[in-house]
């Protein structure tokens, strides 16, 4: 079982599922938030039910399931769909992540948290026992978005104005990640991560009297 959790978290379009998959290939458990997310507005979930109570069907595609670009769209228009949203989905996913990683098998786990400065930051995950940041710039961030999601620039400019702001996100940081070069530099400081994450999680030595 995991005695040691990293939070691995960065604004949107920087890095953090290359980072993560670099780290699941060192053999480290991963716990991703957004399949946390998903689970918990699956069809029949208590969470998607408090959605509809909050939204009304129309957040609903033709299966009954949630129509996230709808929704996405909505909360990025409307702070307070934002954090309505965030009131729902949140705890369910801070409990989900908190238990893959207790359970998780190896020295330590990550949890790939995109919205931890936006849910709560330490406070809200008291659990983590390091929070590494994947930064990358604003200009890059909205290339890739556009180039990713197939949006618009002014869409793109108003998803990266929903979120925290680089500061706000380093403010929590006890390493930070910075995503400017070639996936495999990115790697690279992976590895060097986790060597010392592998020596942070080591339990203290304990010396028997003479």
């Amino acid at each position: 079982m995991a005695r040691f959790c990293v939070g691995l978290t960065g604004g949107i379009a920087s890095g953090k599922t290359t980072a993560s998959r670099a780290f699941a290939a060192l053999g480290i458990t991963t716990a991703d938030a957004d399949i946390a997310a998903r689970q918990a507005v699956a069809p029949g979930s208590p969470g998607l039910a408090a959605l509809v109570q909050a939204f009304g069907t129309g957040i609903l595609d033709v299966a009954g399931e949630l129509d996230r670009r709808r929704m996405r769209e909505r909360v990025f228009s409307d702070p307070g769909a934002k954090r309505q949203l965030e009131s729902v989905v949140h705890p369910i996913v801070r409990r989900d992540l908190a238990a893959q990683c207790a359970a998780a098998p190896g020295p330590y786990a990550v949890a790939v948290i995109p919205l931890l400065t936006e849910g709560g930051g330490r406070e809200a995950y008291a659990w983590l026992d390091r929070v590494l940041v994947v930064d990358v710039d604003a200009d890059r961030q909205i290339e890739r978005l556009v180039q990713r999601d197939g949006i618009s620039l002014e869409l793109a400019g108003r998803m990266l104005a929903a979120q925290a702001t680089q500061r706000q996100r380093l403010a929590i940081a006890d390493d930070v990640l910075v995503n400017a070069g070639a996936p495999d530099a990115l790697a690279r400081h992976v590895g060097e991560l986790d060597r010392r994450y592998r020596q942070l999680a080591e339990p203290p030595r304990v010396f028997a009297p003479y």
